[in-house]
């Protein structure tokens, strides 16, 4: 009898990068990475306004994270380097559009913008997306006036569709690009050449 090893990929790794599920015990490494991005993170990631948080809540902010994952309600993953010692990012394919579609977020520690990780790992995480998980589309939200956010859409093959704004509960606009890639673009985008190898909860490859 054969089985057929799927997702979802628990760690992806890429050439500079290690994408994986949080564990409790990265807290420390967590905080140390948000604490020194807060002047980086504040214009564009409203969780930002609530840090600097303590250890404990860190911990269970991680807990969170983990148990959604293995419930596959949400996968959200750390951004690690090669060697797991330094907390890089953070980043998730989540499931808040619905069935057969992924959105990716992503953040990067303020002393490793500029180097590309973000579109490493955004090519990754979509290459996930499709090949693994097999969904239908793949989205990417950010502010207008956060061009860092949007190149990296652009340059992973993402095709802006509309822009859009509501009204938060503050009675304040809230605007958003939409940026798209579906399934029959995906083989002819930069996302589909990116090397990246995907693992499963047990280390069984899935990519």
């Amino acid at each position: 009898m054969t089985s057929t090893v799927s997702g979802p990929a628990y760690r992806i790794h890429t050439p500079r990068l290690v994408l994986r599920c949080w564990q409790p015990e990265d807290a420390p490494l967590l905080k140390t990475a948000i604490d020194a991005s807060l002047e980086h993170l504040r214009p564009w990631m409203p969780w930002a306004h609530q840090e600097p948080a303590d250890i404990e809540t860190k911990i269970a902010l991680l807990r969170r994270f983990r148990g959604e994952f293995d419930l596959g309600k949400d996968f959200v993953y750390g951004v690690f380097s090669r060697d797991e010692k330094q907390v890089l990012g953070g980043t998730g394919l989540h499931l808040r559009l619905g069935e057969g579609a992924r959105e990716i977020g992503y953040w990067i520690h303020q002393e490793h913008v500029g180097r590309g990780l973000a579109t490493e790992l955004t090519s990754a995480l979509t290459k996930v997306a499709f090949e693994v998980d097999g969904v239908e589309r793949v989205e990417i939200h950010c502010d207008p006036e956060n061009h860092a956010s949007a190149a990296v859409a652009r340059k992973s093959g993402f095709i802006h569709e509309k822009t859009v704004q509501s009204e938060m509960e503050d009675g304040e606009l809230d605007c958003s690009m939409i940026w798209v890639m579906r399934a029959d673009a995906y083989p002819a985008s930069p996302a589909a050449e990116a090397e990246v190898e995907a693992l499963d909860v047990i280390g069984r490859r899935v990519l």
